[in-house]
């Protein structure tokens, strides 16, 4: 018989509604502000510490909701943002900066029972929730510049082994390629040989001079370059945001050389900024103690080396070949040496300790000097407006290689425990392969981040409100029906939008919502007045319903399924906003054809279906 339907599928349908409603209960419960203190050298924080900060809290004259010590760090709930913000001055007095991390947070206060089952709420972007928001520029020529020197060494090495005789291998940054001259035309043709066997992706010129030869990167080979400096930085900077502590930070990709930044909850962004902002990275090379200082300070460089100093203006004479590279560290903490002195320490991975082991073998009794190297923005602006980058070298030691180095070593000569600790918080989080440097920041307050909720929840409830009467005055009992459907559609939305990891709920997202909530009604309404239409033709009420919901169908699917390929696309090019916009546009559009069609014709069937009725309700 026409228009009914099997049980199972009434329990389906009320099984994904109990499901969602479930999921999106977490968003019924407030978050607390909170305080994340955590020590800075990979330590924990101990239980003395947690009841020093909660005596100091009380004596200010705060009151927390709690002070935990969970996973060795202390967890602080407060009542109110202004508290929040006043802990977190309490809590600097006391600690310091220095051996601790103090990060704004907000936690949930999810039940456990909803907890157990992975149950939260959704995620709230940086326009809901306020915090800072970076937008930085990664610096591409340093990076093929990076590429180009390294292959210069590598070159050296290579025409070496293949032992071809050659006068230099100098790298010419400005025109991407390595020079290299040789003695004579079949060295220059062992040479292309030698080094066309390592790399297809070489390009080989003739050289302006005579026996000479140019090789270059190809632009498949310089897109890979700088595909993966842009990948790198953004995994880099993840790392680095993970150390200050930031809950639920946000770092995409934007173009082809801007990243992303938002931290959420964050509104001194002086510590993030530092961070974030610093390139730095660490190359370790030997001091030159046969060349000639002096005459190096005039301008007579030797051979194979070149002129460093250190912050107090001591020089010294380094050795080009690099012994290693940051790149190599795994693990870097702060602490002090015998003498109560700041030092790194530094771990590095397997190829790194083979690689420091075999450049220290034959070097023991000689100085090995730590370069510390760092981009910082200029005066000079590039062809897009943003200051171009000056590299900024500085010796941090020099000490004597006692033994041959192996996987571990340390680091000291640094001028105070502050700067050991930001040393090694850049180290352990990982060099930038490319300098990047902050070109926007925005900071958001919490009190406008509540302001938009507000506005938004009450678009919302308006649009909803308008919806609702309008739908039971033109469709009477269908338009209650309607209704429920779409009550049930914003249920969907928000579970969905839960139980997503990477869903978050943006201004623009809200207005989706809105968006959907018309979408999902204006399929009602063409089922309805094709069943309408149906009835007026004179067909029976149990035909006038099934094909007014046959029919229909083709045209909301249609409809629909353009809208949601926009969505898609939106979601693919658009960054920030314009996805949060996007994925709950898509998933509304879903949610509203599962509950436009399914659901409203469950309910129909029910009602109506199989009975001989002479009319409907609407």
């Amino acid at each position: 018989m026409l228009n009914q339907n099997p049980l199972w599928r009434y329990l389906l349908v009320v099984g994904v509604l109990l499901l969602a409603l479930v999921y999106a209960m977490p968003n019924l419960y407030p978050e607390d502000p909170a305080l994340n203190i955590n020590a800075t050298r990979g330590g924990a924080v101990s239980e003395t510490t947690r009841q020093q900060l909660e005596q100091s809290f009380v004596s200010a004259g705060i009151t927390p909701k709690a002070v935990t010590l969970e996973a060795g760090q202390v967890l602080a709930r407060f009542a109110s943002a202004e508290d929040q913000l006043r802990a977190r001055q309490v809590a600097t007095e006391l600690l310091g900066n220095v051996n601790y991390v103090t990060a704004l947070n907000l936690v949930p206060t999810t039940p456990d029972w909803l907890a157990a089952i992975g149950a939260s709420p959704m995620k709230l972007g940086l326009d809901l929730r306020g915090g800072v928001h970076f937008l930085m520029a990664v610096d591409m020529k340093a990076a093929l510049d990076k590429n180009i020197n390294d292959l210069t060494q590598a070159f050296r090495a290579d025409l070496r082994e293949a032992r071809v005789r050659y006068r230099s291998v100098t790298a010419d940054t400005e025109r991407g390629q390595v020079q290299i001259l040789l003695r004579s035309a079949e060295d220059v043709a062992a040479a292309r040989a030698a080094l066309a066997r390592l790399d297809r992706e070489y390009v080989f010129t003739d050289g302006a001079a005579e026996f000479s030869l140019n090789v270059s990167l190809s632009e498949n080979r310089i897109r890979e370059i700088r595909e993966y400096a842009l990948n790198q930085n953004i995994t880099i900077i993840r790392n680095r945001v993970n150390e200050i502590g930031v809950a639920e930070p946000l770092v995409q990709r934007q173009g082809a050389d801007r990243i992303i930044v938002q931290l959420p909850g964050v509104q001194d962004p002086a510590q993030a900024k530092e961070i974030l902002g610093a390139t730095a990275t660490l190359e370790f090379r030997l001091v030159d103690d046969q060349g000639d200082l002096a005459a190096a300070l005039n301008g007579r460089l030797p051979p194979g080396s070149s002129l460093y100093y250190d912050r107090n203006g001591q020089p010294y004479l380094l050795e080009n070949r690099i012994m290693l590279t940051g790149e190599h560290i795994t693990n870097a903490s702060s602490s002090y040496d015998e003498y109560g002195q700041p030092q790194v320490n530094i771990s590095l991975d397997a190829q790194g300790g083979n690689q420091l082991s075999q450049a220290t073998r034959d070097s023991i009794g000689r100085r090995m000097a730590t370069v510390f190297i760092e981009y910082k923005p200029g005066e000079e602006l590039q062809a897009d407006g943003t200051p171009v980058l000056i590299k900024q070298e500085e010796v941090i030691n020099a000490a004597t290689i006692q033994a041959r180095l192996g996987r571990s070593f340390r680091i000291t000569g640094i001028g105070n425990p502050a700067e050991a600790q930001n040393l090694a918080l850049l180290l352990r989080a990982g060099a930038l392969i490319a300098p990047t440097q902050i070109i926007e920041e925005r900071t958001i307050g919490p009190s406008l981040g509540q302001e938009n909720i507000d506005l938004g929840m009450t678009a919302i409830m308006w649009g909803m409100v308008v919806v609702l009467v309008f739908m039971v005055i033109y469709y009477k009992v269908f338009g209650l029906i309607a209704n429920v459907a779409l009550v049930a559609n914003l249920v969907l939305i928000v579970g969905i939008m839960s139980m997503i990891p990477g869903a978050t709920l943006t201004l623009p997202g809200m207005a989706g919502i809105v968006l959907t909530v018309g979408m999902a009604v204006d399929a009602n309404v063409l089922i309805f007045e094709r069943i309408r239409e149906e009835l007026a033709e004179g067909r029976s009420v149990q035909q006038a319903i099934h094909q007014g919901y046959d029919r229909a169908f083709a045209t909301i699917a249609d409809s629909n399924i353009t809208t949601l390929l926009v969505a898609l696309i939106l979601f693919g090019i658009g960054t920030g906003p314009v996805k949060g916009f996007a994925i709950t546009l898509a998933i509304g559009i879903l949610t509203s054809i599962f509950t436009a069609v399914v659901g409203t014709r469950l309910l129909v069937n029910l009602f109506w279906g199989g009975r001989r009725v002479q009319s409907l309700p609407m």
